[in-house]
């Protein structure tokens, strides 16, 4: 199952996203990265921070140590806070009450998620028909553009061939059979195909799980038919979160992440610095600096944990 975790690995991963590296945007880097402990060495550079949420703040369902009084420590220096996630199971209320739980004082000024960009990017379909959506149990839709109506494709396969178009919020019901269905599908009907979460992979904690971004490189590859990300590192995404960061220079912003070619590529090609974190997401476990000579995507900075 797509949407499980795996035995996929850091460097499988790394190889998958160099594969599709012509299909991500462009970006100059810094010519060297500073090293630091943690977020707090780097509260000179930066007087707001784009926080990625899985890898930074959380592994799957659990806080990250140390992440909430980080947090809590950013804000009494004066710092300004976004989380911006590729998550597109949930709804921006439900992304709130996920952190929550888990202890972050986040409100919802302060989150934009892909789905959120998504929703707002959607393009109209034709009369009477409907998107079809990967989608995970139980989402009803509620935060759906007006005029939009979206349905479950796990329950109603028969949108295959009637579904105005296609939509990728989650791979946890997603097998190989659904990409190859899909594939087939398009084939023989090309018909739009939005992807609201551009991650190959996410970390959690017991490994990897492939995520829709996967879904939908394997399926423009087979088709040769295009599709329309929703999420880092593209500048949608980038663009809704430093709307809530008016005010501030783009160089006194910082992207933090775990990935090179989501986090710190989307950072910089929009403009502002970037930070790696390095022990609990992607690259865990690693000596990330064979990873970056490879794709020659460098950080501002590379720090152990937030």
């Amino acid at each position: 199952m797509a949407g499980q975790s795996t035995d996929i690995g850091t460097d499988w991963a790394f190889q998958r996203y160099e594969s599709v590296r012509a299909t991500l945007p462009e970006a100059s880097f810094a010519a060297a990265s500073r090293r630091g402990g943690d977020l707090g060495d780097t509260v000179g550079d930066y007087d707001a921070y784009i926080l990625d949420a899985f890898g930074v703040l959380n592994r799957g369902e659990t806080a990250i140590a140390g992440a909430v009084e980080r947090m809590a420590a950013l804000r009494a220096l004066g710092k300004r806070l976004v989380v911006l996630t590729n998550a597109a199971s949930y709804t921006r209320a439900e992304v709130l009450a996920k952190y929550h739980r888990l202890g972050f004082d986040f409100d919802a000024s302060e989150v934009v998620s892909s789905r959120d960009v998504a929703f707002a990017g959607l393009p109209a379909l034709p009369a009477g028909t409907c998107w079809a959506a990967a989608a995970a149990a139980g989402d009803d839709f509620s935060d759906a553009p007006s005029g939009a109506e979206i349905a479950h494709l796990a329950e109603r396969p028969e949108l295959l061939q009637s579904a105005g178009g296609f939509l990728l919020l989650s791979s946890a019901r997603w097998s190989t059979a659904d990409t190859d269905a899909l594939t087939e599908a398009l084939m023989a009907s090309p018909r739009p195909l939005v992807v609201a979460n551009p991650d190959l992979v996410a970390p959690r904690e017991d490994g990897l799980s492939m995520e829709p971004g996967l879904i939908a490189q394997e399926l423009t590859e087979r088709t040769g038919q295009p599709a329309a990300f929703f999420g880092k590192p593209f500048g949608n995404a980038f663009d809704a979160a430093l709307a809530r960061l008016s005010g501030i220079e783009r160089t006194r912003i910082a992207m933090v992440g775990d990935t090179l070619h989501t986090d710190v590529l989307g950072g910089a090609a929009a403009g502002i610095g970037s930070i790696l974190i390095t022990d609990h997401g992607l690259f865990k476990g690693h000596d990330v600096a064979p990873y970056i000579e490879k794709s020659a995507i460098r950080p501002s900075w590379i720090v152990s944990t937030t």
